[in-house]
């Protein structure tokens, strides 16, 4: 598996203090960050985005449909890491408006404690996730989004789907690096897991 979360802010070098050109405040150029990869784990939020009726009972849940690298379509939540200096709530919501769209809308939870941790390896069978770059510790999180969604970045699109569909087999096979374990964990812990 592999994601590529650009630079969200490639041409504010205000505060760049020597880092090099094209590179953010509090991020990490492609060089440095393949050099962390290989060294320590790597710290992401994930979000499920789901849509709640007026009892605040999950009524669909959003996947994000991409490319990836070798050309595959797969699915994905929204996955980011989380940049120094950064709260995890404005690293939550900075990636659900970046893959989303900015009328999304997020509900962010009220409290920072994920539903789940998960954990990722680049060695297939460690844990129920891998990615191939890297170690990475994810905190997960369900957030319902109220507005209207235009899927930017590498998303091809945001499909709608309800609990049991996002739960199936099927889905959960295009689901990239183990997530849909992820989804059917989001998915319990919202009390809606067909």
């Amino acid at each position: 598996m592999e994601v590529r979360t650009p630079d969200p802010d490639p041409d504010d070098q205000a505060s760049n203090d020597g880092a090099l050109p094209g590179v953010g405040p509090g991020w990490l150029s492609d060089i440095e960050l393949e050099q962390v990869r290989r060294r320590m784990p790597i710290l992401y939020v994930e979000a499920v985005p789901v849509r709640v009726d007026g009892l605040g009972q999950v009524t669909e849940v959003g996947l994000l449909l991409r490319a990836n690298a070798v050309g595959e379509i797969t699915r994905t939540v929204v996955s980011g890491r989380v940049m120094y200096g950064e709260t995890l709530r404005d690293a939550l919501f900075r990636h659900l408006e970046k893959d989303l769209g900015p009328m999304a809308f997020p509900q962010l939870p009220a409290s920072p404690v994920p539903f789940m941790v998960a954990e990722y390896f680049p060695i297939p069978g460690v844990s129920a996730y891998d990615d191939d770059r890297q170690h990475a510790v994810s905190l997960a999180y369900v957030v319902p989004v109220t507005g209207t969604t235009e899927p930017r970045q590498d998303a091809l699109e945001l499909t709608w789907m309800s609990p049991a569909e996002a739960s199936s087999p099927q889905v959960a096979a295009d689901l990239e690096g183990g997530r849909g374990a992820l989804v059917r964990a989001a998915l319990a812990s919202v009390g809606v897991l067909p």
